[in-house]
């Protein structure tokens, strides 16, 4: 049966006290609207609608990227409201799926169970036991145990408050039930509001059967408000991802201390050390092993190679057999070839480095093309920078740049030159030759140094 999502992100968040709206909050690495959308794109609908509020303009601007559909609820008038804003353009014969985007940790299955209900014909409800309700609509069910509708908290009796079956929001119903239960919402409640679980009601009283699909867990439903609940929905995210890992071979060195804010691809054996980072699309290889304190964003790295602690990575490619860090920092645009080495407190921006070669101590290579085998001595920087324009350094296969060597690009160093320690190349060094650029040591007789005066 095909079928569409609406998903209601209308809320301002005051409890988040921010200038951004709710759904914008930032999550895993994606907003919370961003994570409901992937999740409900998994199953593939004819279309998803995202309803927004007067407010919050700037969403379909912010999020444009998504394949969806926005729906301006320029008054807010209730969650039935709501949607009843996205339902013209869909179909009397489709199922309707209906999202919070302040909600983003549900289940691939938990949502085809939605969608398999109202298949059936069914107004398919989510539902979950929790230990505390409040703030929830409260499930109302017969003797027999069925369910026959939902009263807000606001609304309900001290008798009702006590049940802990809560609605959670989403639902699943065919198009032309919703459309004509929801002409019938009213809105005399303490909000003045037309509530969407009211038509759970309607449901029962037109003879459809109301079926509660209760979730596995109180995490997957919860609503993130505030700053507390950001924080626990990231937590979870974290142990999901953590899980997933483990499952698929890899070892973690400590389970709760890994933070995947994207897309985390590893190979066969790989480890990864405790406080570790990974943004964007990370793609590891077989047997690769990350130290400690690593933060690695938007970056694929080859088999067998090794990241030691306190590195950083960003937007790089990265060979077999690699050695990065202690303390290193690879920039976006940078390219480390096989059996590389990169060492503590080394910066690579922009450049590629050939086969091979080494800069293993305190360097600086940026807009630089490093040919293979070349060792960059402690302390060689390439000053790539006028003031205006960046330059790049080439330094050919084979060369050995000696110790706090400044290389002015734009300059070429030929294949198998050496340069002496110390020196400032401005100019071409010529290949298979040693080029030294630097004053001759003079001594100074009888000059003494400064003393301090008491």
């Amino acid at each position: 049966m095909p079928f569409s999502v609406v998903i209601l992100a209308a809320g301002q968040g005051k409890r988040m006290h921010s200038d951004l709206p709710k759904v914008l909050q930032p999550l895993g690495g994606s907003t919370l609207l961003e994570h409901v959308v992937h999740t409900a794109a998994k199953l593939k609908p004819e279309a998803i609608y995202i309803v927004y509020g007067h407010g919050g303009e700037h969403l379909p601007n912010v999020l444009k990227h998504l394949p969806v559909q926005w729906v301006l609820q320029a008054e807010q008038l209730g969650t039935g409201h709501a949607v009843m804003q996205a339902l013209p353009p869909i179909r009397d014969e489709h199922d309707v799926l209906v999202l919070y985007g302040d909600v983003p940790l549900l289940r691939v299955p938990t949502l085809q169970a939605l969608v398999m209900g109202a298949a059936r014909g069914e107004l398919a409800i989510l539902t979950a036991k929790l230990a505390n309700p409040t703030g929830y609509g409260r499930i109302l069910r017969d003797a027999a145990g069925e369910v026959q509708g939902v009263v807000e908290e606001k609304d309900a009796t001290p008798e009702q408050r006590r049940l802990n079956e809560a609605s959670t929001g989403p639902l699943a119903v065919r198009a032309s039930h919703l459309r004509g239960w929801l002409k019938q919402v009213q809105n005399h409640n303490a909000q003045k509001e037309y509530y969407l679980p009211d038509v759970i009601a309607l449901a029962v009283k037109a003879g459809v059967l109301a079926s509660a699909i209760v979730a596995d867990s109180e995490e997957e439903v919860t609503g993130v408000n505030d700053r507390r609940q950001l924080a626990a929905a990231e937590r979870v995210l974290r142990r999901r991802m953590a899980e997933t890992l483990l499952q698929h071979g890899v070892t973690l060195r400590d389970p709760e201390r890994i933070d995947v804010r994207g897309e985390l691809e590893c190979g066969r054996d790989v480890v990864i050390d405790i406080n570790c980072i990974f943004e964007g699309a990370v793609k590891l290889g077989h047997r690769v092993r990350i130290g400690p304190n690593v933060v690695i964003r938007d970056c694929e790295i080859g088999d067998d190679t090794q990241v030691f602690a306190n590195s950083v990575l960003d937007g790089a490619q990265i060979g077999v057999r690699v050695c990065i860090g202690p303390f290193a920092r690879i920039r976006p645009e940078s390219q480390l070839a096989d059996e590389t080495h990169v060492g503590n407190f080394v910066e690579v921006k922009k450049s590629r480095l050939g086969r091979g070669s080494k800069a293993n101590h305190l360097s600086y290579l940026g807009d630089a093309e490093v040919g293979r085998e070349v060792n960059i001595g402690a302390g060689t920087i390439t000053c790539n920078y006028d003031g205006v324009n960046k330059h790049r350094t080439v330094i050919g296969d084979g060369a050995f740049i000696g110790s706090n060597t400044s290389l002015v690009a734009p300059v070429t160093v030929g294949p198998g030159a050496t340069i002496g320690a110390g020196s400032v190349i401005t100019k071409e060094a010529p290949a298979d030759a040693l080029s030294v650029a630097r004053a001759e040591q003079q001594t100074v007789a009888g000059w003494k140094r400064p003393k301090k005066t008491s």
